[in-house]
């Protein structure tokens, strides 16, 4: 079948090993000192390790393909550890929170300031979208960082999505958004797991493929609700 795909340029691989590290499909192995897509059937061609390459070896091609074995995948993790979707960001953890955090008086006021907000629902053109300051995050991020109204939506226009659930590559769609519209500056607000690799991918090559020149910055949330540095 034809397929998206990674490709992996072995000149420009230094064999940091980055990359294989971030494809929690194992499509990705190291071999003698590079990295080689050794299971084609394992690459679920959403380029979680793409932003992870320093050396830009990692681009996406349309070609014929091995069918992504999800099976398979699953499969080859049983002996590591049952993930429910082979994603290391669905391992399973307790998050103790302190016992004293208080509820707060009143409620907390939303500043979303526009609708729909799903990056597959967005529209490619409107008003909210001139001078704005754009936010672009993962849908976990919200539900992870609790101040997340305050700290980001607010005086931003907001878009959201799960490049592992909605297995797209958002790349075409913010691309039209952001050469078509007066954008100010970009925030990505993504989740520390490996899968959310594939929102930053998607932003920077729109930001490349629009030709302006925009702003533009990443933050990282862990999932016990942290800033990571």
């Amino acid at each position: 079948m034809i397929r998206k795909i990674i490709k992996i340029d072995d000149e420009k691989c230094n064999g940091c090993g980055l990359c294989a590290d971030a494809c929690h499909e194992g499509a990705i192995e190291m071999v003698d000192g590079k990295a080689k897509l050794t299971r084609e059937d394992y690459c679920d061609g959403l380029g979680d390790c793409l932003p992870a390459c320093p050396t830009g070896a990692i681009t996406f091609e349309e070609r014929e393909a091995p069918a992504y074995d999800h099976a398979a995948v699953l499969e080859s993790k049983k002996q590591k550890a049952p993930l429910p979707c082979g994603c290391p960001g669905t391992n399973v953890k307790a998050i103790r929170r302190e016992s004293q955090i208080a509820q707060s008086p009143s409620p907390v006021a939303s500043r979303l300031s526009q609708w729909p907000v799903q990056i597959k629902l967005a529209p490619i053109n409107a008003p909210y979208f001139e001078n704005a300051n754009l936010l672009i995050a993962a849908d976990c991020t919200a539900y992870a960082y609790g101040n997340f109204h305050n700290d980001f939506i607010r005086n931003r226009i907001t878009l959201i999505g799960c490049p592992k659930l909605d297995n797209v590559d958002y790349t075409e769609k913010l691309t039209q958004i952001i050469a078509n519209n007066n954008i100010k500056s970009v925030t990505v607000v993504r989740m520390e797991v490996p899968c959310c690799g594939g929102i930053e991918y998607a932003v920077k090559n729109a930001l490349q493929a629009s030709g302006k020149f925009i702003p533009w910055n990443v933050v990282t949330i862990s999932t016990d609700g942290k800033i990571l540095d």
